[in-house]
């Protein structure tokens, strides 16, 4: 299996790059990190000089510049990967939109130019552990002279205990709703912010999931993005619609990569004095696996053009995490029983893809928010 090839949009040069990239560095990174249940600062930086890290930033703040259409192969290549490295590049390549798009010039200088450069880091904080991650968040904030008092609790935040910064969601005390919410970047070590690593997860190893919580912890009101009120659009509007289309990619990437394994597994092992790949049940699940994936690969492309013509896509970023997500479950599931036990062990890298796959169903929001989003939009037309 090759992947998506240069006419899919990313420009041939690059594609081919980090294809290469990919397929070396790359791997033995992810099993350095699989290992050590954690991504070295070594990594970050090596990623930030290759320019890895500014895919998707305009060229007007030191970015590459390339349009989400051009940037999700390149995407879907590093998704080939270890759960964690990939995550670091997905993230990075779309925490700086918000600030972007709802900053103040001086923001832009302060936060931005640096976030691309990959002289900082910013973790994105909107779930909550009592609430959705909506307008039912419960964290608030405190307007206090010239900055805000924060008291509330994030969890499940990626990059939590390492990220020079907090995109943090909260809302403005006895507000409601959508209304009152507002986003601040706070910064690590922050008197009043205490980030403490959650227990060790399933899959993912390394991706720093964190419990953030804020006792008092006060927030220079210069590091507000947006206006009082904007929290939630700053949020969803800003980076979670086209981070949703970014993930369906993530997904197709990872289940290419546990298509590529059951292929070679189906040449490579002999029952009965034939390869299994001879075999119509195996052939069956090796098809299935990879009309799933081309479906979803294309359907993922498609709500990236949308975005790009709307700059919204609500229900189609949806659709698009929604089907390659569950594409990815079935594609693995498939790739697993081609292995057989053999597969189970953790000596196999299927066994650790498996595991990972699972991590993407609650990524930028479950199945069940998905479904919703593009139920109220089916609803809401008129």
């Amino acid at each position: 299996m090759s992947g998506t090839e240069p006419e899919s949009g990313a420009p041939a040069a690059l594609l081919a790059e980090v294809r290469e990239f990919a397929q070396g560095p790359w791997r033995q990174w992810g099993q350095e990190v699989e290992r050590d249940g954690a991504v070295p600062p070594r990594i970050w930086r090596e990623l930030a000089r290759r320019g890895y890290l500014r895919l998707r930033a305009p060229s007007a703040v030191g970015g590459r510049g390339l349009s989400l259409p051009e940037y999700l192969p390149l995407l879907e290549e590093f998704s080939t990967g270890h759960g964690a490295l990939r995550m670091i590049v997905h993230v990075q390549n779309g925490v700086w939109r918000p600030l972007l798009q709802y900053g103040s010039p001086e923001q832009v200088e302060r936060f931005v130019r640096p976030l691309v450069a990959g002289e900082i880091s910013v973790a994105f904080a909107l779930t909550e552990p009592d609430a959705g991650t909506g307008a039912d968040i419960r964290t608030e904030a405190v307007r206090d002279g010239d900055g805000y008092v924060l008291r509330g609790r994030k969890h499940l935040i990626t990059f939590g205990t390492v990220a020079d910064y907090a995109l943090v969601v909260c809302r403005l005390a006895g507000s409601a709703g959508g209304e009152g919410t507002l986003a601040l970047l706070v910064p690590r070590g922050a008197p009043g912010l205490a980030a403490t690593p959650m227990p060790e997860s399933m899959g993912l190893r390394g991706s720093d999931h964190a419990r953030l919580e804020f006792d008092g912890c006060r927030v220079p009101a210069s590091h507000r993005i947006g206006a009082e009120g904007q929290g939630l659009e700053v949020a969803l509007a800003g980076f979670l619609y086209p981070s949703r289309i970014s993930v369906g990619m993530t997904c197709v990437g990872l289940g290419r990569r546990a298509l590529e394994l059951a292929v070679e597994r189906a040449r490579a092992r002999v029952t009965f004095g034939r390869p299994i790949g001879e075999r119509q049940m195996i052939q069956t699940h090796l098809a299935e696996a990879a009309t799933d994936l081309e479906a979803a690969r294309q359907l993922v492309l498609w709500a990236a053009r949308r975005w790009e013509d709307t700059r919204l896509a609500v229900s189609e970023s949806a659709m698009a995490k929604l089907f390659a997500l569950e594409a990815l479950q079935r594609v693995t599931d498939r790739a697993l029983q081609v292995f057989g036990g053999a597969g189970y062990f953790k000596d196999q890298e299927i066994e650790r893809i498996y595991r990972d796959a699972r991590a993407q169903r609650f990524e930028e929001g479950t199945a069940e928010i998905q479904k919703t989003t593009i139920a109220r939009g089916l609803l809401a037309q008129r």
